[in-house]
C-alpha cells in the first residue's frame, strides 16, 4: 500500500513542469509518474489520465470476487479459462487466430516498437506516447506528422510520408490528446493505401465513446490483409485501467509471426482475475452505455462553460478534451496540481495547450470554477 505523501512534498518530488512542457502528451513515463507519488490525497481530483470515474461493471466486480478463489492459479489451470482467447475473440467477430492478449494496450504498443525497428515508423504529432518514445530509444527513425489546424490526423500527408523504407504507420482513432477522430470511409481508404507499403496500426482505446457510424472498427480489414494490426484496450470505457487487459488484432500470418518474435507471452501477463472480469463487462452493455451518457453530458458541461469563457476547445469524440491556453503565463500543470486538480499541457507551436480528463459533472464543476478563477 503506498505511503501517504503530503502535497508539497509530492509536488517537489513529481516536478509538474515534466508534467506539463516536457511531456508532449505522449510519454508513458510521465503516466506513470502521475499516479506513483501522490499516495492517498483524497482530494486530489485526476483529470490527467483519461480514466473512467464510474469504476467497472457491477458484473465485473463480481466476477472478480467469485474468482477470487483461483487467484493461486495460472489461468491455463482455471477451467473456465482455458478457451479464453477463442472466446474473446468471438465477442468481436475474429478467431482465437486472429488476436494476442496483452496487459492493456500499454505492453502491446511497447512490444510493437521493438518489433517494427527495422525502418521508419510514420505517426501524427503530437500522439499517444508509448510507441514513438520506445522507438525514439530504439533509436528508430520516426517521421512525426503535425496535425492539421482541426488537430486531425493529415491522412494525405502521412500517406505521402510512407516509403518502401517505412515499417510501420500508427494512427490513433479517436486521438489522443485531441480526441478527434477521421471518419471510417476515410480511414479505411488510408489502411488499404497504406498497408501495400508497411503494416499499419490503428489504436482503438477511445473507439467506445463514439456514436454511430463513426464507431466503425477497423477490425473487419485483419481477415484480408496481413498488414492492418488494431489494437484495443479494456482501461476506457470498461474501466479497467489498473486491471491490465487488452488484445492485438491481425491476420493470423501477421499473428503468428509476432507470437514467433518476442510476443508468446503476452497472455501469460494478464491475471486470471482481469479476464474474468473483462468478458463480464463485455456482457454488460447497461454499464458501458451509462457511463457513456454520463461522460458526454459532463464533456457537453465543460465544452460549453470553457467556450464561454472564450478558450477554443477542440470538439472531441473521447473522455477528455483539447483546449487552447490562450496566453497563460505560467506553467498551467503544476499550477493546477497546487489546486489539488491534475491534467497535463504542453507548448506547441501553435501556443499552449492543456488535455483535461471528463471526470464526474461535480469534478467538472469543481475545475470549471478553478478556470473561472483565472
Amino acid at each position: 500500500m503506498p505511503s501517504t505523501i503530503h502535497r508539497r512534498q509530492w509536488l517537489k518530488q513529481s516536478s509538474l513542469a515534466a508534467l506539463g512542457l516536457g511531456y508532449t502528451l505522449t510519454s508513458m513515463a510521465n503516466e506513470e509518474g502521475i499516479t506513483r507519488n501522490y499516495g492517498s490525497e483524497k482530494d486530489l481530483i485526476n483529470l490527467g489520465s483519461n480514466e473512467n470515474p464510474y469504476g467497472i461493471s457491477p458484473k465485473a466486480k463480481q466476477m472478480i470476487t467469485d474468482m477470487i478463489g483461483q487467484a493461486n492459479r495460472y489461468q491455463w489451470n482455471v477451467p473456465s479459462l482455458q478457451a479464453y482467447r477463442k472466446q474473446l475473440a468471438g465477442k468481436f467477430g475474429l478467431t482465437e487466430e486472429q488476436i494476442l492478449i496483452t496487459a492493456g494496450s500499454g505492453e502491446g504498443l511497447g512490444l510493437l516498437a521493438r518489433y517494427f525497428t527495422k525502418g521508419d515508423i510514420v505517426t501524427a504529432n503530437p500522439t499517444f506516447g508509448i510507441l514513438p518514445n520506445t522507438a525514439k530509444r530504439l533509436n528508430t527513425t520516426l517521421k512525426e506528422i503535425p496535425l492539421t489546424y482541426e488537430k486531425v490526423h493529415d491522412l494525405p500527408a502521412m500517406l505521402n510520408a510512407i516509403t518502401n523504407e517505412t515499417s510501420l504507420v500508427y494512427v490513433v482513432n479517436p486521438a489522443n490528446p485531441t480526441g478527434t477522430i477521421v471518419s471510417p470511409s476515410a480511414l479505411k481508404n488510408f489502411c488499404i493505401e497504406a498497408s501495400k507499403k508497411s503494416v499499419v496500426l490503428i489504436d482503438e482505446a477511445y473507439i467506445d465513446f463514439v456514436d454511430a457510424p463513426n464507431n466503425e472498427s477497423m477490425l473487419s480489414l485483419i481477415a484480408s490483409n496481413e498488414n492492418v494490426i488494431v489494437m484495443r484496450t479494456f482501461s476506457k470505457i470498461h474501466a479497467m485501467a489498473g486491471l491490465r487487459i487488452g488484445f492485438i488484432a491481425a491476420h493470423p500470418a501477421l499473428i503468428t509471426k509476432l507470437e514467433d518474435a518476442n510476443f508468446s507471452s503476452t497472455g501469460f501477463c494478464v491475471s486470471n482475475l482481469s479476464m474474468a472480469a473483462a468478458m463480464e463487462s463485455l456482457g454488460d452493455e447497461q454499464h458501458r452505455k451509462s457511463c457513456k451518457q454520463k461522460n458526454e453530458a459532463a464533456r457537453d458541461y465543460t465544452i460549453r462553460e470553457l467556450t464561454k469563457l472564450n478558450y477554443r476547445c477542440i470538439p472531441s469524440y473521447t473522455n477528455f478534451l483539447f483546449f487552447n491556453l490562450k496566453n497563460y503565463p505560467g506553467d498551467f500543470a503544476q499550477d493546477m496540481a497546487k489546486k489539488n486538480v491534475l491534467l497535463r499541457y504542453n507548448q506547441y507551436p501553435d501556443g499552449k495547450w492543456c488535455r483535461v480528463s471528463i471526470g464526474t459533472i461535480e469534478e467538472m464543476q469543481q475545475f470549471i470554477k478553478l478556470m473561472q478563477q483565472l
